[in-house]
């Protein structure tokens, strides 16, 4: 242990030939980081030197890569690891600096995953033939016991009302005893503790009603421009009017919720552990060749019947093109998801119902003619069926792979869009790690 020892010095000997590191270290050399650069120069304009950008993107991106997203660990593991330590250089860069990093480059960051796919696409990993879609709930950075239903907050707006007033005329008449027996001169506008509480805890509560008020009217404003555009399309035809809605009049249910920590998180149930959590629906469409994602969003909707066709629409624009053929579960089944996605010349092996695995499919049922006929009568085909058992084995060990051997089950950062952003950096790490694996022998990592 005490043996002085001469380390070679080239820091890339460091680490054995073929080290996944030194890959990531190719791959974002090889990325165009001009938007990130100019970022960082750009909030860069006073204090010491900084460290550089790029050996801090290599460092997340491992870190996403081995399952450390923790800005503490990272700075432990440029310490104690040695391939974060040639990543960084031999530098330590501190957990505030990582996180900071992290946020204000998160959007170009994200944009990233583009060119990630680009490079697996242009490695031969990425066909287009057979994509898989599925969403796999990710809990928020939040508690789900920090959250409040409408119902709970309009009792505890009323009864912290009646509290605070109640200490405001505590605190009244305090002072005014006070300035009885010692006379003016108490400055008198500091707020108790407890006060203090109270008021905080209303103000939060005041804020989540007013956002879940909002969210009501806005719904109502959608219902009652749908109604009024059937409305028209009806004018002068026979048959009762749709009623549109009082957008003023709109209330949220009393069931509604709004977590205090993560307003934007939603209260979800995960099927895998069949338990209700606070979280995000993180959405995938995985290729069928080699299982690299090509196209990754989050929503905050707890089920998948409207993600069909966004999720097509996003692997267009990420891939360059739609996929010859494309599955999901039952539940990203509706007929109008049906009819727009299959519009768009995709053919599509999306099941009406739910059923065990190798349970025979239902027959068709009522009206032959309709779109979940149609669809059981394909999947009922043994094409059809060759093509849909596929699903599970494209897109659900993805999310093992994520969840389980990486270790990424809850959201670092809060809010809708830096969780997005999240996630499509965590896609781009499953991405590399794919182009790592199967990339043919000998390649280099480029886009051009």
């Amino acid at each position: 242990m005490d043996q002085m020892l001469l380390l070679p010095p080239n820091m890339r000997e460091w680490l054995p030939e073929g080290h996944l590191a030194l890959f990531v270290s190719d791959v974002v050399d090889a990325l165009d980081l001009s938007a990130l650069l100019k970022r960082v120069a750009k909030d860069e304009t006073r204090g010491g030197a900084a460290y550089h950008p790029l050996m801090l993107v290599k460092v997340l991106i491992y870190g996403y890569c081995v399952g450390i997203p923790s800005s503490r660990r990272i700075e432990r593991a440029t310490f104690e690891d040695v391939a974060f330590r040639v990543l960084s250089g031999d530098q330590h860069p501190d957990h505030d600096t990582i996180a900071d990093f992290r946020r204000r480059v998160l959007p170009e960051l994200c944009a990233l995953f583009v060119q990630v796919l680009a490079m697996c696409q242009k490695a031969g990993l990425v066909k287009l033939g057979h994509v898989a879609l599925d969403g796999t709930k990710v809990k928020a950075n939040a508690s789900k016991h920090k959250a409040m239903s409408y119902e709970r907050m309009l009792r505890a707006e009323k009864r912290l009302q009646e509290e605070v007033k109640k200490l405001m005329a505590d605190a009244e008449r305090a002072d005014a005893e006070e300035d009885a027996r010692f006379g003016k001169g108490k400055r008198g506008d500091e707020l108790p503790d407890e006060l203090a509480r109270r008021q905080s805890r209303l103000e939060k509560i005041q804020q989540a009603k007013a956002a879940l008020e909002q969210e009501a009217r806005d719904k109502a404003a959608k219902v009652a421009a749908e109604a009024q555009r059937k409305n028209e399309e009806r004018k002068g035809k026979p048959g009762r009017k749709h009623k549109v809605p009082n957008v003023d009049d709109a209330k949220p249910e009393g069931t509604a919720q709004k977590n205090f920590t993560d307003p934007e998180s939603r209260i979800m149930l995960d099927g895998a552990s069949k338990s209700f959590e606070q979280a995000y629906n993180a959405q995938a469409a995985v290729d069928s060749h080699c299982q690299v994602i090509v196209a990754a969003e989050v929503t905050q909707n707890p089920n998948d019947k409207h993600e069909l066709v966004a999720m097509l629409e996003v692997v267009q624009v990420d891939a360059g093109a739609l996929p010859a053929c494309a599955s999901a579960d039952s539940g990203y089944f509706s007929e109008a998801a049906i009819n727009e996605a299959s519009d768009l010349g995709v053919e599509l092996y999306v099941p009406p119902d739910r059923h065990k695995h190798n349970e025979p499919l239902p027959r068709p049922k009522g009206e032959t003619d309709t779109a979940a006929n149609r669809m059981r009568d394909k999947l009922r085909s043994e094409e059809g069926h060759d093509v849909y058992r596929m699903r599970k084995a494209i897109v659900e060990p993805v999310f093992g792979q994520i969840k389980q051997a990486r270790g990424f089950r809850r959201f670092s950062l809060r809010g809708l869009d830096r969780v997005r952003a999240e996630w499509k950096l965590v896609c781009m790490a499953h991405n590399v790690l794919k182009l790592f694996r199967n990339a043919p022998a000998g390649y280099r990592p480029c886009i051009a």
